[in-house]
C-alpha cells in the first residue's frame, strides 16, 4: 500500500511519540518494516556515540531519508517476524537500539530492542 502525500506530510510532522505509535500499528498491520541498505544497514549514533539502526513503517518514509550520508542507500523491507525473532535478539546482544521513524528533522524515538519487542507483540495480540 502506498502512502498518499497528505498522510505522508501529516505523519512526518507528528511528534516522535505519535510517530512511534503510528510505526507500531502500521508495522503490525503490514507485517513488515523498512530499513536503508547499501552493503550494510544504515546506522546512526546519538550524541554519546551509541549506535542505532533506523527503521520506518513504510517504504516512502524510509526513502525520504535517502539523503546526505544515506544518499546511496535504498529502502529495503524486513519481515516483521524475522525482525522480532532475529533482528531484535541480535540487536540486544550487540547493544544496539532502534531509531524509530527517523526524519530529516529529528533522529526519531530511540527504543531498546526489549521495549520494541514488547510493543510489537502487544499490538499483534490485537489481530
Amino acid at each position: 500500500m502506498i502512502v498518499n502525500v497528505k498522510e505522508f506530510e501529516e505523519v512526518s510532522k507528528l511528534p516522535g511519540a505519535k510517530r512511534y505509535e503510528y510505526f507500531i500499528k502500521k508495522v503490525a498491520d503490514n507485517e513488515e518494516l523498512w530499513g536503508l541498505y547499501n552493503d550494510g544497514w544504515a546506522m546512526v549514533a546519538d550524541d554519546d556515540g551509541n549506535e542505532m539502526i533506523p527503521f520506518w513503517p513504510r517504504k516512502e518514509f524510509a526513502e525520504a531519508c535517502c539523503l546526505e550520508q544515506w544518499s546511496n542507500y535504498s529502502a529495503e523491507p524486513i519481515d516483521l517476524y524475522e525482525f522480532i525473532d532475529g533482528w531484535l535478539v541480535d540487536m540486544k546482544k550487540d547493544g544496539l537500539s532502534a531509531a524509530i521513524f527517523y526524519t530529516k528533522h529529528d533522529k526519531g524515538i530511540v527504543v531498546k530492542p526489549e521495549k520494541l519487542t514488547e510493543d510489537l507483540n502487544e499490538e499483534l495480540e490485537n489481530y
